[in-house]
């Protein structure tokens, strides 16, 4: 025998074992998915939700290690390039940490089903904690301001508000014929300058604002006095450059919101009403898939509220309940300017058009006035009623002008006179609000637009 098979008996067998032939396998059978069997879905199944947990894990690994620099630069509110209001945050007192906190918290919280009561607590929270921010402190009086302090004429107020240099000074200058100073650098106007266009017999009254930045609504450049007198007006113009729409158009939505305006929409239908004793009565004409009974209780107890009735006549969120216990929301309508227009493409123009609120111009050159004119109108919702003397043609060229929420004959004559209301003994009205012309009605009558009206006098 050779010398090899008794010392490495095992590595022969080995070698042996690489040289033998190996039987081939047959492939397994490809059979469709429908003719697999559950097990094989199941298992499938099975494999996409232990994916989905393991991104979960993750995500909830990454917030953990997430550290308090990087929270105040994502969340902080305004924080469009978060760092000038992260550290106006981390500088501050006990609110601006109390504030810090709710965001982490809301940072940290998954949104599903289970948390929405106590994000809705957060949210209440941190409205609170903003309008204690917003909310000057001391005694003392003063109004919104030198300079800004301009009074309310005409039928209504329109305030033009943008970043600085995007045209608002030309813009007022060429619609009212009011000289606005115009330079090629930015704060050229540090002034509200009003002006006053007439409009299908209306006065309107034009405000152009200093321009603002990021962060107005926590007082930098003198934010909180251009957004105080925005409250006051009937329409808003944000006023953008159409060559960087965007970005200027989120931080002045967020800085208006953050200052209790509301652009383009409706107050939230919520009956709120507090009361003496009893808890709260939660009651909802319709489905809700946000609010229930637990989450308006943990709301309402930020605000130290638990006795109060509360009616959701529609499907409304944590933000709309909040909204309606503050109290101190306006509702705005809105329309965006896209200025210089003569820097973009015939193409592009027939893309912001499609655009909702929205109006191209170009204020140097005046191109598109019609338009922004006709949508002003439109959005501000103004009635006329023009008056008839008796014995004589009706006074087509001064009507009265009166806002679309308040057109009864009453308004109507408190809007002339107050002591003209208590001589009223009934109306003679011309036009669409009524079946037959002229037509006897009382003081609780609606008028519409382009409406014929003769008083008689007891």
């Amino acid at each position: 025998m050779e010398r090899g098979h008794f010392l490495f008996p095992r590595r022969q067998a080995e070698d042996r074992s690489l040289h033998r032939p190996r039987r081939p396998r047959s492939p397994p059978p490809c059979l469709p998915s429908s003719e697999r069997g559950p097990r094989t879905r199941r298992c499938r199944r099975r494999r996409r939700v232990d994916a989905a947990s393991a991104l979960f894990r993750k995500r909830a690994r990454e917030l953990q290690a997430c550290s308090e620099e990087s929270l105040i630069t994502h969340y902080a509110p305004g924080a469009g390039h978060g760092a000038g209001r992260g550290a106006q945050i981390r500088r501050g007192g006990a609110e601006q940490r109390a504030t810090l906190s709710a965001l982490w918290e809301m940072a940290r919280t998954q949104k599903n089903k289970a948390t929405a009561h106590h994000l809705g607590l957060l949210k209440a929270r941190l409205a609170k904690l903003r309008r204690e921010l917003i909310t000057p402190k001391g005694g003392g009086g003063g109004g919104p301001g030198e300079g800004f302090d301009v009074a309310k004429t005409g039928d209504a107020r329109i305030g033009f508000v943008g970043f600085p240099s995007v045209g608002k000074s030309t813009l007022l200058s060429n619609l009212a014929g009011v000289y606005s100073e115009v330079a090629a650098y930015e704060f050229t106007t540090l002034t509200t300058v009003p002006g006053v266009i007439r409009y299908k017999g209306a006065k309107i009254q034009l405000l152009d604002l200093p321009g603002i930045i990021e962060g107005a609504k926590d007082g930098k450049g003198r934010g909180r006095q251009v957004i105080a007198v925005a409250r006051t007006c009937n329409l808003i113009l944000i006023v953008l450059d159409v060559l960087k729409p965007l970005g200027h158009k989120k931080i002045i939505e967020n800085e208006l919101e953050g200052f209790g305006i509301r652009l383009n929409s409706k107050p939230p239908n919520i009956g709120f009403k507090k009361k003496d004793k009893g808890g709260i009565n939660l009651t909802a004409t319709c489905p809700q898939s946000e609010l229930d009974a637990e989450t308006v209780k943990s709301i309402l107890a930020e605000y130290k509220i638990h006795n109060a009735d509360v009616t959701l006549r529609s499907d409304a969120t944590a933000d709309d309940l909040i909204d309606v216990v503050e109290g101190n929301r306006v509702y705005i309508p809105c329309i965006y300017v896209l200025n210089k227009i003569d820097q973009i493409s015939i193409e592009e123009l027939d893309i912001i058009y499609k655009v909702p609120h929205c109006v191209p111009i170009s204020a140097h050159h005046r191109w598109n006035f019609d338009d922004l004119l006709e949508k002003i109108w439109d959005y501000l919702k103004l009635v006329r009623i023009y008056t008839k003397p008796k014995g004589q043609l009706p006074d087509y060229t001064s009507p009265v002008v009166l806002p679309y929420s308040r057109t009864t004959v009453e308004d109507f004559c408190m809007k002339i006179h107050k002591n003209l209301i208590k001589e009223f003994k009934y109306a003679l009205v011309w036009g669409l609000s009524v079946k037959h012309n002229p037509q006897k009605v009382g003081k609780d009558h609606m008028l519409e637009d382009e409406d014929v009206i003769q008083i008689v006098k007891k």
